[in-house]
């Protein structure tokens, strides 16, 4: 079956925009209508688009995108909310004759919008606080271990340092919704709402991480320490801090930054792995045109 919508799937600073741009012109060559969604946990956030990559203006003109920046940055905001909202967008672009072009780095984000997946609640209102504090108080380590005493099962694919899932894992525990797993995972299945054409972009690993290390340097001289401290003062949500670089900018620590945006995009590639009827396009010493041009031939 003839997919109705394009994603793509790859590592921060790969450069996803570039391709979903090239393949939106050709594509409207042939008539079509291109519109990009944003399948990234963080882009929706309102006042954070420096930080978390938000396509500027100039590129937002060659391809519309949607999803992005309509959160306020003091706000919570969930996957369940995610698919909801990404649900509605790509059936009624597909409604209109438009083609969906899925673009994103965070993996559970991108299948929540492609597939139809049983997403865990949303924290009861001040779960996350009470952990949060037990976390600067007593470290990760101490609470992966108070995790791995009450479920084992949830701790041994969470790393010791891991804050954030630590966190997660354990809101779910008081809700009791941390539950074994029972049959197949169907976050890794090809199901899809609609006929999707998934598209895993990669390059080389060190001129990967030049175009990290050189993204990172951009949004810096573009005022993203600035941005980041303004969020702040502005009471950013747990959520919205979790935005990869959002801590270290915070505190000025750009080579820290540059090396967790480095691991992170490691974490990507293990993600992208997974994914199910995958095609993986390696981008080395290819201009996006070009690949566009091969994608679609």
């Amino acid at each position: 079956m003839r997919a109705r919508v394009l994603a793509l799937f790859g590592p921060t600073g790969v450069g996803k925009t570039d391709v979903a741009i090239a393949l939106a012109e050709r594509l409207r060559e042939r008539g079509e209508r291109p519109v990009a969604v944003s399948a990234d946990a963080l882009q929706v956030y309102r006042g954070l688009e420096l930080l978390t990559g938000v396509p500027d203006l100039a590129q937002r003109a060659r391809l519309e995108h949607r999803l992005i920046s309509l959160v306020p940055v003091d706000a919570r905001f969930s996957v369940a909310e995610y698919a909801e909202l990404a649900h509605a967008e790509i059936d009624l672009l597909l409604a209109d004759g438009a083609i969906p072009i899925v673009v994103g780095g965070t993996g559970l984000y991108l299948r929540a919008a492609l597939a139809q997946l049983a997403l865990r609640p949303p924290p009861p209102e001040g779960a996350r606080e009470r952990w949060e504090a037990a976390l600067l108080v007593r470290g990760p380590e101490a609470l992966h271990a108070h995790l791995t005493r009450a479920a084992p099962w949830a701790a041994a694919t969470i790393g010791p340092r891991d804050r954030h899932r630590i966190v997660r894992a354990l809101e779910l525990l008081d809700q009791g919704a941390l539950e074994p797993p029972q049959g197949p995972n169907r976050l890794w299945t090809s199901d899809t709402r609609h006929p999707t054409r998934l598209l895993g972009l990669v390059r080389d690993r060190h001129e990967l991480y030049a175009r990290v290390d050189a993204r990172v340097d951009a949004m810096v001289a573009a005022g993203a320490v600035e941005e980041v401290r303004h969020a702040y003062a502005a009471g950013a949500s747990a959520t919205a801090r979790v935005a990869l670089g959002f801590e270290e900018l915070l505190h000025g620590d750009v080579d820290a930054m540059k090396r967790r945006t480095r691991n992170f995009a490691r974490r990507q590639l293990t993600w992208l792995r997974k994914l199910p009827d995958v095609e993986i396009v390696d981008l080395t010493g290819d201009k996006p045109e070009l690949v566009a041009k091969r994608l679609l031939r």
